[in-house]
């Protein structure tokens, strides 16, 4: 399998999705995660992409798109919901260590989303730190109903949209990034079932195929 030395955001965008078809199709090749990979990142990493997800224990990302040591640089919080932490682990990866594409990845069957939704039905928020996730989501859901989006998949589209809008919005060194061409925001749905990965948004990467609605 050939490796690029210096990815495009396009080129980094289809070397994920080479991967994820791998992953679908059963038949992973495992690159990167031997002990000569091992040794050749202990000194540095040059991950191609970073992808900020969602915590679900199902959503591993070098195996749901067939990776390796040193190629992904992940950040995760439960339905991708972002605070000053995350804006600095995702401007690191960019800013610091090269990654030409961010990914939003988020998922069918997210708990985040779900709660979000039964709370603006039956107006019951959890306790705790649980609460601040479910109300980082309910914005998403609210912009999703005023569209006229009821169904899972369409409120789950929205708050990827929305995420990649927020992260933009509020990250200068991305969007500065993005605007100069040197990088891309990519939002992807992902499913558990089947374990395709598919696009929701890109910003910057006008050769992507159309996004889903």
């Amino acid at each position: 399998m050939t490796e690029i030395q210096t990815p495009t955001p396009g080129d980094a965008f289809e070397l994920l999705l080479a991967g994820n078809q791998r992953f679908v199709a059963g038949t992973p090749e495992h690159p990167n995660q031997d002990a000569a990979r091992r040794a050749e990142t202990a000194p540095s990493q040059k991950p191609f992409a970073v992808l900020f997800g969602c915590s679900d224990s199902r959503l591993a990302a070098e195996i749901i798109f067939d990776r390796g040591l040193g190629d992904l640089f992940v950040v995760r919080t439960a339905g991708h919901v972002m605070g000053p932490e995350v804006l600095g682990s995702i401007e690191f990866g960019v800013e610091v260590l090269g990654c030409p594409l961010v990914v939003i990845l988020g998922h069918d069957s997210c708990g985040a989303v779900g709660a979000a939704c039964a709370a603006l039905e039956d107006g019951m928020t959890p306790a705790g730190y649980v609460r601040d996730v479910v109300e980082r989501v309910t914005p998403s859901v609210l912009a999703a109903r005023a569209a006229g989006h009821v169904e899972p998949d369409q409120i789950l589209a929205e708050h990827i949209r929305h995420t990649a809008d927020l992260l933009l919005d509020r990250s200068r060194v991305l969007a500065d990034k993005v605007a100069a061409g040197e990088a891309a925001v990519v939002g992807l749905r992902y499913s558990l079932a089947d374990g395709s990965a598919q696009l929701v948004t890109a910003r910057g990467l006008e050769e992507a195929v159309p996004a889903a609605s």
